[in-house]
């Protein structure tokens, strides 16, 4: 199966400064965490609140979901964990 994100929730993690989000293929679900720093450099916002962050996931949720993705197929897991180095 492929990789999907049916559940649009996310959530801020501000201990580890990243949004977590979920991936499913199948019936397993798997764990994805991005960089606050990855995602906010590619809107045109600065972020710096939760409210903030969590905008800039959303404006960009198809890049995000497009490297996970990538890094899915590059080896499956259960967890993930996407950097700046991913977005290049």
């Amino acid at each position: 199966m492929a990789l999907t994100f049916p559940n649009l929730s996310r959530s801020y993690d501000a201990t580890g400064k990243r949004i977590r989000f979920l991936g499913h293929d199948g019936m397993v679900q798997i764990s994805f965490s991005v960089e606050i720093d990855a995602i906010s450099k590619k809107t045109a916002e600065p972020a710096n609140a939760e409210i903030d962050y969590l905008a800039a996931f959303d404006a960009v949720r198809g890049l995000v979901h497009d490297m996970a993705r990538n890094a899915y197929s590059r080896g499956r897991k259960n967890m993930y964990a996407l950097t700046s180095a991913d977005f290049k």
